[in-house]
């Protein structure tokens, strides 16, 4: 007898009726850029169809992100001035905190997430503050406590460390829940490694480090048991979701998390996966949707039960809002 599994492939019907993995618009956050100033709209060239915002604008464009089905976006900010220790991160009239008020203020149901790390605000472009030309672990990690307390202050939903420092999860509980903000949660960005893949971002956030890079404290990209054991580290210490970034190089770790791990798993499809399939779709070596698509339905399948990318306007156009 000849087992004939393409009996079940025969029809989209079919097809559709035995698929194990679907994707849904609601799966989606769209990770946006926030900057100083007034009208701001403008395009990032690395990342085609990705702007810089200002405050007035990106909440203008918040309509049509929730009209679209989409129910969460991820901020990033750019702000007025830089110095050693990324004072402006904790400015409550920062340009972060200014744009979740506005967000707020006219889509008050669409999730907000903010990212909390000091790259953007720090003149030498690390995560943290220096101490002998090192990222000081502790005295860093106190700032950020307070950052995720003014993001919370200005509304936030959700606050998502990415500076890869010890501890900071848990301080960053610990502050929020000081200040009387319990129901904040934290997304953590658990496992996220020292990538190549971060080049496009690095020029749309201005973040470059000016010196070194950032190996001492993001994860070498050779360690599988490693994101295991900063996963659970940081579900130990209070996280409300984790996050594996970046995502299509690290499917099999997103796969190890999401077996270890009850809590929601977010992965981060970041900015040089979106810039590669959008330069070879602009070359027509590919079919650009199909390929967005397929990369998007792969991080679901490995575990994602969220997924960070860039795309997700472009997905929830094709998804709709089922």
């Amino acid at each position: 007898m000849i087992i004939r599994p393409r009996r079940l492939r025969r029809t989209q019907a079919l097809r559709d009726m035995v698929r194990e993995t679907a994707l849904s618009v609601k799966d989606l956050i769209y990770p946006m850029f926030v900057r100083c100033g007034t009208g701001v709209c403008d395009p990032i060239p690395s990342m085609p169809g990705q702007f810089h915002y200002s405050v007035d604008t990106i909440a203008e464009e918040m309509e049509s992100i929730r009209d679209s089905g989409i129910p969460a976006v991820l901020l990033f900010g750019l702000p007025d001035r830089k110095d050693a220790t990324g004072s402006r991160s904790c400015a409550a009239d920062g340009v972060v905190q200014q744009a979740v008020a506005a967000i707020k203020r006219r889509t008050p149901d669409l999730t907000v997430i903010t990212d909390v790390c000091l790259c953007e605000y720090t003149d030498h472009g690390h995560c943290g503050v220096l101490k002998d030309g090192n990222v000081d672990n502790d005295a860093t990690v106190e700032i950020l406590a307070r950052q995720a307390v003014t993001h919370a202050d200005a509304g936030v939903d959700l606050v998502a460390p990415s500076d890869m420092m010890d501890g900071r999860v848990a301080a960053i509980r610990r502050s929020l829940d000081n200040a009387g903000y319990q129901d904040i949660g934290i997304l953590s960005y658990a496992v996220k490694y020292a990538s190549a893949f971060y080049g496009p971002f690095r020029e749309a956030a201005e973040c470059a480090p000016q010196f070194g890079d950032r190996s001492a404290y993001q994860m070498d990209p050779g360690n599988a048991r490693e994101g295991v054991k900063e996963a659970l580290l940081d579900v130990e210490e209070g996280a409300d979701m984790i996050m594996v970034k970046p995502a299509l190089p690290y499917l099999d770790v997103i796969r190890r998390v999401r077996e270890v791990s009850l809590l929601p798993v977010a992965a981060y499809n970041v900015s040089g996966e979106y810039a590669m399939i959008k330069a070879a779709e602009e070359r027509c070596w590919i079919d650009g949707p199909r390929v967005m698509m397929e990369t998007l339905l792969s991080i679901k399948r490995a575990g994602a039960d969220l997924i960070i990318t860039y795309f997700a306007r472009e997905a929830a156009a094709i998804l709709g809002r089922g």
